[in-house]
């Protein structure tokens, strides 16, 4: 059996190569049906965010070149040439590519350490995987598993202290730039998690006067309730733009919702008064020449870096401590997965035991006509209880025995023990 993931991430590359290998939601499912049809048997999830692409998989023959796999998927499916991207790729197997799971549910690889939203991108991956039936077992148990440990990791440490969340890192980055938060008028387009994420940083920086821009206005409106702020329609947008002093955007869009001429226009209107703008979306959603403009000042995600890294100093002595837990996590698990080596010949040694365990019973009661069936009945139970205690320790410790060593060495020699007849 293989287990790979293969992905590019916020440490290995920039948000432009990382928009090209994006996956929509559609494009998700579709991924994940395409992918699942070349694991057969094995299992898949596609985690597609802001600042990581990846395909995590499982399959039964442990001769498939799995990480070979991925990569050429990755590469078709978007049409890139594998070239392009090879060296920020990065690819795990086995024990590394378990370990590699735990820390990025536990936010420990993440651009700003201990924020929480990685954590629900990855069960939502997860759950569209497992309602598409792409997933399978040992995909479901790696998942399961990595919930457990984020949780574990939260519960035991202080990793999440702090600013931490990208929209809360855009907001630091906001007011290092602006001396007084307060005189802002703040617009934040997109009233999604990370959205709603910036919102409350702002307000909680004293910014009062707010613009929630969002595709439906309903949404918006449901927003910025709380905060006394004002909802906009997306189409509207160009008629309220010279009115931000900060923008703030997390749209899913596939396109640029901002242009440069848009924002030029918008100048004119402000009397050229600057204004600052972080992209915060995946693909960007500021069309890039924007940044160009006089009085315009754009970051994206790349550029949150700098302020993550000082937000993460706090944190750092907090880190060797959840690595440990995500280690011991990631070592219990593929205990767990080597131990599937022995599934077949368990099954077969029960098989066995019980045909031996029938053929003497029948041969019991043909001696023993006159129990009555609830006799006979009782002597069945009884002899299957028997059997199943005897099965239950060397059933375990083989389990134990083929996860902590070479599986062929062991199961070979149990099957000759037992007389199994069939391949392993």
């Amino acid at each position: 059996m293989s287990l790979a993931v293969a992905g590019l991430s916020h440490h290995t590359s920039g948000v432009e190569l990382r928009e090209r290998l994006a996956f929509t939601e559609a494009e998700t499912v579709k991924a994940l049906h395409s992918l699942k049809r070349e694991l057969g048997d094995g299992g898949a999830v596609v985690l597609s965010t802001c600042n990581r692409v990846e395909l995590y998989a499982y399959h039964p023959d442990d001769l498939v070149d799995l990480r070979a796999l991925l990569r050429n998927f990755l590469a078709s499916w978007h049409g890139v040439v594998l070239e392009d991207f090879a060296d920020s790729l990065y690819e795990y197997e086995g024990r590394e590519a378990v370990g590699h799971l735990f820390r990025v549910a536990s936010s420990l690889d993440s651009l700003v350490v201990g924020e929480s939203q990685i954590l629900g991108q990855v069960h939502d991956a997860y759950l569209l995987s497992l309602a598409e039936q792409t997933s399978g077992k040992v995909i479901s148990e790696l998942f399961q598993r990595a919930f457990a440990v984020a949780k574990k990791v939260r519960n035991e440490s202080n990793i999440n202290a702090g600013k931490v969340s990208i929209g809360s890192v855009a907001v630091e980055l906001a007011a290092s730039i602006f001396s007084d938060l307060a005189a802002c008028t703040a617009m934040v387009v997109g009233a999604g998690e990370m959205g709603t994420l910036a919102l409350k940083a702002l307000i909680g920086k004293g910014v009062e006067r707010v613009l929630v821009v969002n595709r439906t206005q309903e949404k918006a409106e449901a927003l910025v309730g709380a905060c006394r702020g004002e909802p906009v329609a997306l189409e509207a947008l160009p008629e309220h733009l010279h009115r931000a002093d900060i923008i703030i955007t997390s749209t899913a869009s596939c396109d640029y919702i901002l242009g440069a001429g848009q924002l030029q226009q918008a100048l004119r209107r402000r009397g050229l008064r600057p204004v600052f703008i972080i992209d915060i979306a995946t693909p960007r959603d500021v069309d890039p020449q924007a940044g160009e403009l006089d009085n315009v000042y754009l970051y994206d995600m790349d550029d949150l870096k700098h302020v993550a890294e000082q937000n993460m100093e706090a944190r750092r002595q907090e880190m060797a401590h959840c690595m440990r837990i995500a280690d011991r996590g990631a070592d219990v698990f593929w205990e767990w997965v080597r131990s599937l080596a022995a599934e077949p010949t368990i099954v077969s040694m029960s098989r066995e035991i019980h045909a031996i365990r029938e053929r003497e019973l029948a041969k019991s009661l043909a001696a023993l006509p006159d129990l009555s069936e609830a006799q006979r009945r009782e002597v069945d139970y009884l002899t299957q209880r028997i059997v199943n205690t005897i099965l239950r320790r060397p059933m375990t410790q083989l389990k134990r025995e083929v996860a902590q060593q070479d599986p062929s060495v062991v199961l070979t020699l149990v099957r000759r023990l037992f007389g199994l007849k069939d391949a392993p």
